[in-house]
């Protein structure tokens, strides 16, 4: 049997509640679906928006709070385009021995961000966090949203993944 993959996950925020195990077992769920298996570790960090704020303006030099940010970490898994986000490779760096577990890289959320997104996009707060889970994985997979193409091909399979992830959670 293959070991499923690591997600590592950190709520270092107070603002908004965030069931953290849930997220972790949707990031898996995604890492699974895109053929991330075995020996792989990605981290999920949840803060608030200063935090949020500050590495906005220090990978991406963009002012204020964003919603997700993602930091990959090792290349091997994004087999052509872009490098995600575009602004840094974030925090840490791959490891070097061969057989240290591949570091798939960070997902940076700000639930109050997204309380303000879910008011704005008339949904519940777990929806939008949900996507932003998804995307923020996907970033990290190589999927991007620069042109119309891709934010096609991304929004998509952000949907068939979060409809996978309601049928899981349905059949629990």
């Amino acid at each position: 049997m293959i070991d499923p993959v690591e997600v590592f996950v950190a709520d270092e925020q107070a603002e908004v509640a965030v069931d953290a195990l849930r997220w972790v077992r949707l990031a898996r769920m995604v890492l699974e679906e895109q053929g991330v298996r075995g020996d792989a570790e990605l981290s999920m960090l949840f803060v608030d928006e200063k935090s949020m704020a500050d590495l906005n303006e220090r990978f991406l030099g963009r002012d204020g709070p964003t919603d997700v940010l993602a930091f990959p970490m090792d290349d091997e898994l994004i087999e052509s385009g872009r490098q995600p986000d575009q602004g840094g490779r974030g925090p840490g760096s791959p490891a070097e021995p061969s057989d240290a577990p591949i570091l798939v890289g960070d997902v940076v959320i700000c639930p109050k961000v997204a309380s303000r997104q879910a008011l704005e996009h008339n949904v519940p707060l777990d929806d939008e966090l949900s996507l932003l889970v998804v995307h923020g994985v996907l970033h990290l997979l190589g999927f991007d949203h620069e042109d119309d193409d891709e934010a096609a091909v991304m929004e998509r399979r952000e949907r068939e993944l979060m409809a996978r992830f309601r049928e899981l959670e349905r059949g629990q």
